[in-house]
């Protein structure tokens, strides 16, 4: 695996802090400029799956993936969408099931670890034999799905995608479970499980005889609630055998598709076992890049453009896998 241990990632002044880069995009960044066009496409258990789509008109297309309880609006997917399509590329984001603004029709939703639905908006996408590219971008939970989508073997993986890339990946989901369940922590877990709450008061007030809330506030940390809810609703024996199943350390040598992985060393959600990962050392096609700041999802940078190091930084890593795909289709 190419480890780029010399990041460009310069944090601005005052922002060499892991947490302040993780809250800063949070509460104070907008992107303007960005509108979009919603499609609902049915998933094979008849489910369904919104996706907004920002189009310029081309002939590649980058799918975007958003974190835990995150959603199409959220400012690192904007601010993707917006360089990628500067760059002449149409975006779409994907919600996960129930993320879009409305419950989704049945008991399951999204985890870490499914990556079926990923594959049903890759192939809508790649039948509509509209683009000759398809570039995937995730965040956190988004970029442990398209790196177990990529490595896991469970669906084959498209020709027409071309390149990879995955911010703030969890690698090691037991590791970073039990470290954000840290008293350090607690503000992080507690805003992640006053989210994950209304998701699941919505979901008792649709299956009152299969899931409720009650007594929701003794839920302190990932391990409680994912033995109360993930793992019985998605058929894993409980948290643990979830997280292991689930992470992606183990996929990553079977990847086959140029992946960028950058992981913030100041990241406050990851451990070690996110920044070295030799389970991949021998695999050229995935890049481990690892800057000493940039936080959980942040990469901070102010300019007169407005976007972020991340976003350059995966559109260049797109375009240029994208020029050495085109030159391999026309000399083979």
């Amino acid at each position: 695996m190419p480890v780029l241990h010399h990041s460009t990632y310069k944090p601005p002044f005052l922002f060499a802090n892991g947490h302040i880069q993780s809250a800063y995009p949070v509460y104070f960044r907008t992107v303007p400029g960005i509108q979009y066009r919603r499609e609902r496409i049915t998933t094979p258990d008849a489910d369904f799956l919104d996706l907004d789509w920002s189009k310029t008109g081309a002939d590649r297309v980058v799918i975007l993936l958003h974190g835990l309880e995150g959603h199409s609006y959220r400012a690192y997917m904007v601010g993707m969408i917006k360089a990628f399509n500067r760059r002449g590329w149409d975006a779409v984001a994907m919600n996960f099931r129930g993320c879009s603004g409305e419950p989704n029709r049945l008991l399951i939703s999204y985890h870490y670890g499914k990556t079926d639905d990923l594959h049903t908006v890759v192939s809508h996408i790649d039948k509509t034999g509209r683009y000759k590219a398809i570039a995937l971008v995730g965040f956190s939970l988004g970029a442990n799905v398209i790196l177990k989508y990529l490595g896991d073997g469970q669906f084959p993986v498209v020709k027409t995608i071309v390149a990879a890339a995955g911010f703030s990946a969890p690698c090691d989901l037991t590791s970073c479970s039990w470290k954000l369940a840290r008293l350090s922590h607690r503000l992080y877990m507690q805003r992640f499980l006053k989210m994950l709450h209304r998701k699941i008061a919505a979901k008792a007030a649709l299956f009152p005889d299969k899931i409720n809330d009650n007594d929701f506030t003794a839920i302190k940390n990932f391990k409680q609630f994912d033995d109360r809810y993930t793992a019985p609703i998605h058929g894993f024996s409980g948290a643990e055998d979830y997280w292991t199943q689930c992470s992606t350390t183990q996929f990553l040598t079977a990847i086959t598709v140029p992946t960028l992985i950058v992981n913030a060393l100041d990241d406050p959600f990851l451990t070690d076992k996110c920044f070295y990962l030799k389970e991949a050392e021998r695999n050229c096609n995935v890049f481990l890049e690892t800057p000493k700041s940039g936080g959980h999802v942040g990469f901070v940078t102010f300019g007169k453009s407005g976007e972020y190091w991340s976003e350059t930084r995966a559109a260049e890593f797109c375009n240029g896998h994208l020029t050495v795909y085109e030159t391999w289709k026309k000399y083979p």
